[in-house]
């Protein structure tokens, strides 16, 4: 793996997870303690370890992709793919805006289920070119699913 290529995609995912972190730390902080939640939602110091440890898995996973890409000199399969990754990174930060900042638990859940599909997408396109690689990111879209499922059932509690 080239070293520029996880520079690049490892300041793609920490802006994500820095523009998803300013919004949710007031909310976090303040208005989740007051939403009825499932049963089955995790401790809250268990959101930071499990994305610290997906945006890294993201990163890496994306780096070798590209570089495998590049090294073929497969161009526009290149540019998709970090176009699916920006789209993703897009997404990911987006909900935490609409859900810890804005409150809009409905619209939360919907952006959770694209970026759940999105990051089965990212994971499919990695797994066409490395299938190991693809093999580590399948936790994101298991994760982002979870995510998705915990959004419906916070949107269902508390209408």
């Amino acid at each position: 793996m080239r070293v520029p290529t996880l520079i690049g995609t490892a300041l793609a995912t920490a802006s994500a997870a820095v523009i998803g972190s300013v919004a949710s730390k007031a909310g976090v902080e303040t208005w989740y303690p007051t939403v009825k939640k499932p049963s089955y939602v995790p401790p809250n110091a268990v959101f930071p370890v499990a994305w610290t440890s997906l945006y890294a898995d993201i990163a890496v996973t994306s780096a070798a992709t590209i570089d495998r890409l590049q090294a073929e000199g497969d161009d526009s399969k290149t540019r998709a793919y970090v176009a699916a990754l920006g789209t993703n990174l897009v997404l990911n930060a987006g909900w935490s805006w609409l859900f810890f900042k804005k409150h809009k638990l409905g619209a939360s859940a919907l952006a959770a289920a694209g970026l759940a599909v999105s990051s089965a997408d990212l994971a499919r396109r990695t797994a066409q070119v490395n299938p190991k690689a693809g093999l580590a990111l399948a936790p994101y879209p298991l994760w982002c699913s979870f995510a998705t499922l915990m959004s419906a059932d916070i949107w269902r509690l508390n209408r």
